[in-house]
């Protein structure tokens, strides 16, 4: 991997895309061009054997992701649009939401990648929530199972990120994005439609639960590490394919809640009980807007952090998907 980018002292939605990334202006790789070439016995594991390489903390990233995209191509056997993946999360009283006396300390943090106060402000005040147990998709909604429900229900919902619309087959094992959270939804209806089962967006209290426990700052811990997520310090600069980093799983076996793209939950932005409506630059002409959740390639290690709230802009450096949830 080549070294992290550089800092960006300005918001980044006032920059270019690839400025906000802190990308040079030439060509920029993380990966190199005979990448497949170099692990070429990959490409003649069984399905089975490039899973268990995918989910191998030990194996480099290079031959995880060769690994992934092979499998992607062959048919991923974790990927299966009328049967996702879940993890339990149990019941319990959680604490979310960041103390107000550590603002200070995670803006001077991460000030160098262009974070202001405001960002941080929409995670105060910490709370506690009691949330029933329920269920969340082991991985965020890839490229095939996405598919499915175009075809299935012939809508135009096509993601931006299929060039002209097209499917990218080489991808169907990647994370999709960007989609609108209108169509996240109606994707959760039409599954839950279909199986008989209650699945539905996860609420962002759900979420944050199931991506740090209430207690991690990451879902691996306290501090950022980014070989732990595909953010742009470190990753290849693309959605990889689900699952590719075994070392930053939530604490209740959840992938990719930290980086690759970023998620949609059910809740529109509101300022939490007990704090203050921060208008940042997401709301526009007095509308409010669904937030979103995680990091992803196209953005820093700030976003990565369990209790910051996002949402969508409309750029493509803003990579948002979606997960889904169920009721247990």
């Amino acid at each position: 991997m080549a070294p992290n980018p550089a800092p960006v002292a300005a918001n980044p939605n006032a920059l270019g895309d690839r400025e906000a990334m802190g990308l040079p202006g030439h060509l920029a790789e993380r990966l190199p061009s005979d990448v497949f070439a170099r692990h070429r016995d990959l490409l003649r594991d069984t399905p089975e054997r490039l899973v268990a390489r995918c989910e191998d903390g030990d194996e480099p990233f290079e031959r995880r992701y060769v690994a992934g995209s092979v499998l992607g191509m062959l048919g991923d056997p974790r990927v299966d649009p009328d049967d996702p993946r879940m993890v339990d999360v149990p019941a319990g009283r959680a604490e979310l939401g960041l103390p107000e006396d550590q603002v200070d300390a995670v803006v001077a943090q991460w000030a160098p990648v262009g974070v202001v106060a405001d960002w941080i402000r929409k995670e105060c005040p910490r709370h506690s929530v009691v949330l029933p147990s329920f269920r969340i998709m082991r991985y965020p909604v890839t490229n095939l199972e996405y598919r499915a429900f175009l075809r299935d229900t012939g809508t135009d919902a096509l993601p931006s990120s299929w060039l002209f619309g097209g499917y990218p087959h080489q991808r169907a094992n990647h994370p999709v994005w960007t989609v609108r959270p209108d169509q996240a939804d109606a994707y959760a209806a039409w599954l839950a439609a279909r199986t008989g089962r209650r699945f539905r967006l996860p609420s962002e209290a759900e979420w944050e639960y199931a991506a740090g426990g209430g207690v991690h700052e990451y879902p691996w811990g306290g501090q950022f590490l980014p070989d732990h997520a595909n953010t742009v310090e470190d990753g290849p600069l693309c959605t990889t394919p689900v699952g590719l980093y075994p070392a930053g799983r939530s604490p209740f076996g959840a992938d990719d809640m930290a980086g690759n793209v970023e998620e949609f939950v059910a809740d529109d932005y509101a300022a939490y009980p007990g704090g203050a409506p921060v208008d940042d630059d997401l709301k526009r002409d007095g509308q409010s807007y669904r937030v979103a959740r995680g990091g992803s390639f196209t953005r820093f290690g700030d976003l990565a952090r369990c209790t910051r709230r996002h949402g969508w802009f409309d750029r493509d450096l803003y990579a948002i998907g979606f997960r889904l949830a169920e009721d247990a």
